[in-house]
């Protein structure tokens, strides 16, 4: 393949013209969507309007007349149809790293006689942190399972096993899990499954229902766009609604939070994941953002996503491998996500030197330089050019320059 033959796979792509709906900086080679989403139009209309006219002009009125109270549930619902899940079983507002707590500690109370939560060693570390300390918290165990050595997960399931909680995409590497599967031999354990979709929702055809997975959480700033920091969403089964304990008894999730009642009352369905007030315009933003996908359907976001990282794949087997760059991305499809993982000494100035040629990625400890494809506006020819000026920082030798190989607080 040649340059010429990218740009002719983008020319053919029946979702270029949903790059449009981004902003996105000229001589720029986006590739860190995976970690922050880049800023669709609309979400800074969204939010003017929003700080001006209802909170600076109509203030506390805008509760009910411009549905304050009801957006959290409205952009819930939008966003459930890109996770898969069913109506009224998202809950969005809390952090991830807040959601995981609260489902972390409903599910295990869901099976009260078992002693044990399951989970990765390779997990984003707020996860095994939350896991650790909901442990503590209930005087649980928590027990790993690591699946690149140990591939089944049935050998680590047993009737101590309350919960299993897992990453449905590494975050360093792209590995991905068939959630479905897995789900299935949980549950013939008994156990309880909790997903984290932080790094697929967005970017893969994910289907919270038909996995039929008990619980997941999942972020809104990668893939979903919706900036940084922006809220995290719950999804919560059914078949939970009406018994689901979560720890963070809040008034939001109250049966009648106007009713100012002394004593917790648990809201019916999936409002009752909710605790406090949460960051309207925070939540207005995803609200905005989500719009980025009107029209677009999941599974051509899923084939484009397949079709990106096959070409850096092909590129990067090369043209980087000859250079001593070793390629850990999962060759299935199946076991893929929507990002590429390159492992090289001076990674971190690989990818600062990067940076200072405009091809934006990230560095992970101890060696990997990351680098995220999202459909709805990565080019097929921004992958071709990506590669190339990988080439050049390597043999001109600027990962090892001091002014790349310096650290700045956020890698």
């Amino acid at each position: 393949m040649d340059r010429a033959d990218a740009v002719q796979l983008d020319d053919r792509d029946p979702l270029r013209h949903v790059r449009q709906r981004f902003v996105l900086p000229d001589g720029m080679i986006y590739l860190d969507g995976n970690s922050l989403g880049s800023l669709p139009h609309g979400v800074r209309e969204r939010l003017e309007s929003m700080v001006d006219v209802e909170w600076g002009h109509d203030l506390i009125a805008s509760w009910n007349t411009h549905g304050w109270w009801d957006l959290p549930a409205t952009t819930s619902a939008k966003l459930a149809g890109l996770v898969g899940a069913g109506p009224d079983t998202v809950s969005m507002g809390d952090s991830t790293s807040v959601q995981l707590f609260k489902l972390l500690v409903a599910a295990a109370r869901l099976r009260p006689e078992r002693s044990v939560i399951v989970t990765e060693p390779g997990s984003f570390p707020t996860n095994s942190y939350i896991a650790s300390s909901v442990a503590q918290l209930l005087g649980l165990t928590v027990r790993w399972w690591d699946a690149e050595h140990s591939p089944d997960i049935r050998t680590v399931l047993d009737d101590d096993v309350a919960v299993v909680a897992l990453c449905h995409v590494d975050y360093r590497t792209g590995w991905m899990h068939d959630a479905a599967q897995v789900t299935a031999a949980i549950h013939d354990a008994g156990a309880i499954t909790l997903w984290d979709v932080c790094h697929s929702a967005g970017a893969v055809d994910i289907d919270l229902s038909g996995w039929d997975t008990d619980l997941a959480v999942g972020c809104t700033y990668k893939y979903l766009n919706a900036g940084p920091g922006s809220p995290a969403f719950a999804y919560v089964h059914p078949r939970w609604h009406d018994v689901l304990d979560q720890p963070i008894t809040g008034w939001h999730g109250h049966a009648d939070p106007f009713a100012l009642e002394r004593d917790y009352r648990p809201a019916p369905g999936v409002r009752r994941v909710e605790a406090g007030a949460v960051p309207l315009l925070a939540v207005a933003a995803v609200e905005a953002a989500v719009d980025a996908f009107d029209g677009v359907a999941m599974a051509d976001v899923r084939a484009k996503s397949l079709a990106l990282t096959d070409l850096f794949i092909d590129r990067a087997s090369a043209r980087l491998e000859p250079r001593g760059v070793s390629i850990e991305v999962p060759r299935e499809h199946r076991h893929r996500g929507s990002q590429g993982c390159l492992r090289l000494p001076d990674a971190y100035g690989f990818v600062q030197a990067l940076i200072r040629r405009g091809v934006v990625g990230d560095f992970r400890e101890p060696d990997r330089a990351r680098f995220g494809f999202v459909p709805l506006y990565t080019r097929y020819v921004d992958v071709f050019d990506a590669v190339e000026h990988m080439v050049a920082v390597l043999d001109e030798g600027e990962h090892v320059r001091p002014e790349n190989t310096a650290r700045a607080v956020v890698t």
